[in-house]
């Protein structure tokens, strides 16, 4: 009951933190402390959940799953890049691809670094990949159906944020992410996929100057 309901908060609480963010709330000072309190909750709550078993075969020990989960958050990152000029075609998603991606460029700084990748990225992985999928896992009985569900409510958080490629990357990243978690039955492999990922986007995001370059 307890683990049901902050799944469901985690939800109504990250569309609400994106409404606001859309409403011109700074997305740094909105998303990683409430992130990470959500991320805490769920990191204590999870061990009244056994995890579910892998889905995949042969999954190797953690040195295995780590780097499946890094070498998956460099492929996507790479795919960001090209699916960034194949978006700036499209009128619509060039117009807030441009904003997007010269926001993480201006607003990269140190501070946003750590704050997404210490305090929202675990957050978000430990309510959606760990708290979130073991919860959906019991209740269903079926660790695909699991992963399809959490994925589902993964892109409606996401939606309020009214950005297409913050949409975008909910569907395509909260895939892979769902995936590593069915494939391994744990946090670890969609946890370093997207770290790095994220990572890769503050620091070395992609600019109008390299999609046009590259189109």
């Amino acid at each position: 009951m307890v683990v049901g309901v902050v799944v469901i908060a985690g939800l109504i609480g990250t569309m609400y933190a994106w409404r606001l963010i859309h409403r011109g709330r700074p997305v740094w000072k909105t998303l990683p402390p409430f992130l990470a309190v959500f991320g805490a909750a769920s990191l204590l709550l999870m061990r009244t959940i056994d995890a579910p078993p892998p889905g995949g075969t042969n999954v190797p020990g953690a040195a295995g799953v780590l780097a499946v989960g890094l070498l998956s958050g460099a492929l996507l990152y790479l795919a960001t890049r090209v699916f960034v000029v194949i978006a700036l075609r499209v009128p619509s998603f060039a117009r807030q691809t441009r904003k997007a991606y010269e926001e993480a460029a201006t607003a990269g700084s140190r501070r946003e670094l750590v704050l997404s990748l210490l305090l929202a990225v675990p957050g978000e992985e430990l309510l959606w990949r760990g708290l979130g999928y073991r919860w959906a896992a019991e209740q269903l009985s079926s660790v695909v159906a699991a992963a399809v569900l959490v994925w589902v409510l993964y892109v409606i958080a996401n939606v309020p944020s009214r950005s297409l490629p913050i949409i975008a990357g909910a569907l395509v990243g909260g895939a892979l992410w769902g995936a590593l978690a069915w494939w391994s039955g744990g946090v670890l492999a969609p946890l370093a996929s997207h770290i790095l990922w994220t990572g890769a986007m503050l620091s070395l995001p992609p600019t109008v100057a390299d999609t046009e370059r590259m189109g």
